[in-house]
């Protein structure tokens, strides 16, 4: 049994014939570098939303506000474990006893959800093992995770606004708003269950606090609220909460899916476009590029944000859905990953997968099994390295990293 549910999750993480190559020349992967959300948290303040967002009272969460949760927590464990499965199957990982140092790098962003993410990751990564952790004190700012904010990768501030301009289209924020008003009557009701006037996300006109050098450009209105109300619904979900506790008892599972279009529509507007992206990831665009080369540790693993996997996800195009979930919306806990891989000549490729856990998979806390996590091989555009739709050159990628 062990034998199938490892050889499962292998064949899952990426052989050669999931990967459309030739059996009489298959690709083999010989260095991974994985970018990965924090797993279920908190709302990041308390209370969630400002009061008149809803008259109701918050759920309340076993941690501090932004804190990962114990539940989460253990939903990071069994990603680990999954990880490592595949991992010692690609000869990446040692199949017994511990990977020596220089061939696992692990970075984390210096809030408590990801050091914390980082440490449950890699204790069933490699069980019994001492894993060495980089990051900073606790809320100490880094700049690796902060490159506009810190000045290492200042904004051009014209090039952004006119990206997110691009992305909402014509007509502006007024048309957006338009276009979502179904969608955004449905999370007025449930937050505020009888219509009432001042209540819920959609009475103020969606705009936008532009860029500086320093600081990214944000919506203000109604889709920026919408964005935040419907994470939080999402973690509740995620955190598996009664169905009562969730949007009060009026949010099934079907609105939790579909309320996430609002936060992954702020990242489409805001982290996806390349002017943004670049700036913001450049940071961690070195970590990513260090564990691509030659000299890097066979495995690097990045615990980041939404936002991290956003920017990463733009510069490549890359596209996804886990089950649960609204399309191209970060899941908690869930990896972009990128697999360097080469051939009997030694030319090296690159592609990328995502990588989490299903909605369902994160309520109910339920071992993963000969399933697995979701897991599915994206296609990049531009790339057609080997005839193979999406599988990039090591160049192609590395210049996609700006």
């Amino acid at each position: 049994m062990k034998l199938r549910i490892g050889l499962g999750l292998a064949l899952a993480f990426g052989s050669p014939a999931v990967a459309g190559t030739r059996p009489a020349d298959p690709l083999v992967v010989d260095r991974v570098v994985m970018l990965m959300r924090h797993g279920v948290r908190p709302p990041t303040k308390f209370p969630a939303m400002p009061p008149e967002v809803t008259p109701e009272r918050w759920p309340d969460w076993p941690t501090k506000p932004g804190w990962l949760t114990p539940h989460g927590t253990a939903a990071v464990a069994r990603l680990g474990a999954a990880d490592g499965t595949a991992w010692r199957f690609h000869r990446l990982l040692p199949a017994k006893g511990c990977p020596v140092p220089a061939t696992i790098r692990i970075v984390a962003d210096s809030d408590q959800r990801t050091i914390e993410t980082a440490k449950a990751w890699a204790a069933t990564l490699a069980p019994g093992c001492t894993l060495a952790i980089d990051h900073r004190p606790q809320d100490a700012p880094d700049p690796r995770f902060n490159a506009i904010e810190s000045g290492r990768a200042p904004l051009d501030p014209a090039r952004a606004d006119a990206a997110v301009a691009a992305e909402v289209g014509p007509g502006g924020f007024a048309a957006l708003d338009a276009r979502y008003r179904p969608l955004l009557a449905r999370l007025d009701a449930i937050l505020c269950g009888t219509p009432r006037p001042g209540c819920g996300v959609s009475g103020t006109p969606t705009g936008l606090a532009p860029a500086r050098a320093d600081k990214r450009p944000k919506l203000t209105g109604a889709l920026d609220r919408a964005s935040t109300a419907a994470q939080i619904l999402l973690l509740e979900a995620a955190e598996g909460m009664p169905m009562a506790q969730i949007g009060w008892g009026r949010a099934t599972l079907a609105d939790v899916t579909a309320l996430g279009e609002f936060h992954a529509l702020e990242f489409r507007i805001l982290a996806r476009p390349r002017a943004i992206a670049a700036a913001n990831f450049a940071g961690l665009a070195e970590i990513v590029r260090e564990g691509l080369a030659d000299g890097g540790a066979r495995v690097t693993m990045i615990s980041g944000h939404d936002t991290n996997i956003a920017n990463l996800g733009g510069l490549f195009d890359v596209h996804w859905q886990v089950p649960g979930f609204a399309a191209d919306d970060p899941v908690p806990g869930g990896a972009l990953i990128l697999e360097r891989l080469h051939d009997r000549t030694g030319k090296r490729y690159v592609r990328l997968r995502y990588r989490a856990q299903t909605l369902q998979q994160l309520r109910t806390a339920a071992p993963l099994g000969l399933q697995g996590p979701h897991d599915r091989i994206l296609s990049v555009p531009g790339c057609n390295a080997r005839g193979v739709a999406g599988l990039c050159t090591l160049d192609e990628a590395l210049a996609k990293l700006g």
